[in-house]
């Protein structure tokens, strides 16, 4: 064949994608694609033989645009009308229909901010390098504790609801989401400077709890005031953290419990007794009971924070009250 390429074979490139060809290469379901040439009249340029769709350049790099704006949190149907514009006349004039229906898979958000939407989109199309960039731009852009409250916390609540709904559909989905958002924590949590003298801040979940994100965006949170901590994360076993909180003589524990099948109020008042120090001078840690699994137990001296920004107010107190 001539270095020139013969006009009878054109390139990879040029061929036609089929839809799932397409969807494959977008990270998406090809139900979406559908449901977008439906909804938004982004379909494709040829239609084969038996009405086989097939996706030229122009359509992927249409559909590529769509996809970068909904990973960003642009609505779908916005999102269409700005890919059309980019892609020139033709393709803006494409009448967009049905403004308000809601895409096959979309996650049950509410009146939440535009980030997260566009979490959700992303994460929904398992698009982990668009979660990933969305999640450092959410912490980077608010702090840790209005990304965990406003963003992360709002689209992981969504997707285990759509998997409460949908049977075993959507794990990939929380799986997936659950990873990201705690590498994002622990990849914006500050490495503790030196500490003389400062008694850390030991975060923990009670024994049979694995429910760690909450606690590590607290520790990340914590961290971006320079506070000491220490991270202990699942299910520790009491013995252990009775040792570690006998080792370390902490200025608080926080002890996270999902669910009241696995809060210990033995525990926390087992842990709120441990004293150290010299005679005349013995110290005990504040115990903070953090996680809904908690509600509605008696919580004797025990600090009860009802969100991760309570949380991090009253621990930070801890050491602004002391001398």
């Amino acid at each position: 064949m001539p270095a020139g390429g013969d006009a009878a074979y054109p390139s990879v490139a040029e061929v036609p994608l089929t839809t799932g060809a397409l969807a494959r290469r977008l990270g998406v379901a090809p139900t979406t694609l559908r449901s977008w040439e439906r909804r938004y009249d982004i379909g494709p340029a040829v239609r084969a033989e038996g009405r086989h769709r097939r996706w030229t350049p122009r359509d992927v790099a249409l559909l590529e645009a769509m996809c970068r704006l909904t990973s960003s949190g642009v609505p779908p149907a916005e999102a269409a009308q700005a890919a059309k514009r980019a892609a020139g006349p033709q393709a803006e004039h494409m009448p967009v229909r049905n403004r308000r229906s809601q895409a096959p898979g979309a996650l049950p958000l509410g009146d939440v901010r535009q980030e997260c939407r566009g979490l959700a989109r992303a994460a929904v199309r398992l698009d982990a390098p668009a979660v990933e960039r969305q999640l450092a731009d959410a912490v980077g852009q608010y702090g840790t504790v209005v990304a965990w409250q406003e963003v992360m916390a709002p689209t992981l609540h969504a997707v285990g609801r759509k998997w409460a709904s949908s049977g075993d559909r959507y794990v990939e989905v929380e799986h997936l989401l659950s990873w990201h958002v705690s590498t994002a924590l622990r990849r914006h949590t500050p490495l503790p400077g030196p500490q003389v003298d400062i008694s850390p801040i030991v975060l923990a979940c009670v024994p049979g709890d694995q429910h760690t994100l909450p606690i590590e965006a607290l520790n990340a949170a914590l961290g971006e005031l320079g506070l000491p901590t220490r991270m202990f994360g699942a299910a520790v076993p009491a013995e252990a953290l009775t040792t570690a909180v006998r080792r370390l003589g902490p200025a608080a524990v926080v002890l996270w419990a999902q669910a009241r099948s696995t809060a210990s109020p033995p525990l926390a008042r087992h842990l709120a007794d441990i004293r150290w120090g010299v005679k005349g001078a013995r110290r005990q840690p504040s115990v903070v009971l953090a996680g809904p699994g908690w509600s509605g137990t008696p919580a004797r001296g025990a600090l009860r924070p009802a969100t991760l920004a309570d949380a991090v107010d009253a621990l930070a107190g801890l050491y602004e009250a002391r001398p």
